[in-house]
Order: structure tokens, then sequence, then C-alpha cells
């Protein structure tokens, strides 16, 4: 049987507790995890929140769809034509890379539409391992057409394609910074 990415709606700030719940079942899920910035008196303290407001990504087939309605916090899936939204792999993999690459990512809402492939480049636009990518004013854009939005986060380095900027890891705990 066949598996495919879909997505989960949850109740409001079940996210992190769906996906916890969906992986003691043994089903593979995946909740990205935004990275923000914020001021708390006189430190500046990161805080990992869910990026997609009431989603889960999760990589099921047809049999296990059933078992994600009855888990505690799932409201739903995401449907499109009244059948489940299938979202493709490459989107997820971008997703993965965005957020292991950039911090304080923001979510534009942009017209879902599937039939017509990203093709129209402009002097700013890159087409990088088939995703559409987009710089303009240190601005880095990647198009996730299935899902209807566009990440958004600035450029802080010269180097855009490069991989020398920290990367950050949460804890349970405290968040530790690791750099590479």
């Amino acid at each position: 049987m066949q598996k495919n990415w879909y997505v989960v709606y949850t109740k409001p700030q079940y996210e992190k507790k769906v996906a916890a719940l969906l992986s003691k079942k043994k089903i593979e899920n995946f909740c990205p995890l935004g990275c923000e910035e914020t001021q708390n008196f006189r430190k500046l303290k990161m805080v990992f929140k869910p990026l997609f407001k009431s989603y889960v990504f999760v990589y099921a087939n047809s049999e296990e769809l059933e078992i994600l309605k009855n888990t505690d916090g799932v409201l739903n899936l995401l449907y499109w034509h009244g059948e489940p939204a299938v979202i493709k792999d490459d989107e997820i993999a971008a997703i993965k890379e965005f957020i292991a690459d950039h911090r304080n990512i923001k979510l534009e809402r942009t017209v879902v539409n599937l039939d017509e492939p990203a093709r129209n480049f402009s002097a700013s636009s890159y087409a990088i391992e088939g995703k559409l990518v987009t710089i303009k004013n240190k601005l880095l854009k990647v198009s996730l057409p299935s899902l209807g939005y566009t990440m958004v986060a600035k450029v802080e380095d010269e180097n855009v394609f490069g991989r020398n900027e920290v990367i950050l890891q949460p804890n349970t705990n405290t968040t530790s910074f690791a750099h590479t």
C-alpha cells in the first residue's frame, strides 16, 4: 500500500501533543517548529513554536488515515476537492531544509494552483533542486503550492546558499546552540 504525506488538522495549540501521540502509535509524522527571537526583559530568548498553526504532517497509507481520525486532539484531515490533500515529498523536504537553515520564518498565504507548474522565473528567482526560491531585498521565499503558503525568512548572511550559520537544536529543558 502506497504512503503519502497528508495534513492533519488539530485543535488549537495541540500540534506537539498530536505529534507525540502519533509517534507512540508508530505513525511517521512531522511537526515543523519555527524559531522566534523574543525579548524578555534584558534577555534574548529563542522560542520554538509550530510553524503551521493546527497542522501536523503525517506519512501514512489509507488504512492509517482512519487511525489518525481517532487520535486525541485531531479534528480532521485537510481535504482538497473532497479527497484528503496529498502533500508532495519535495515540499516536505523543502520545509525541513528551510527550518534547519533559517530563523524567524514567516508564512504568507498564496493561491493554491496545483495544475500550473512554477515556470516564470524573474532575475531574482532561482530553481534549487526543483523548488522555486525567490530572493529579493534580503528576503528568501520558498513556495509551497499544494499547501497554499510561501515561507519567508530574512537572509542574514551574504552567502545565501552557504551553511555557515548557527543551527538551532530544540531541547526539552533548555535551548542549546551548535555551530557547524
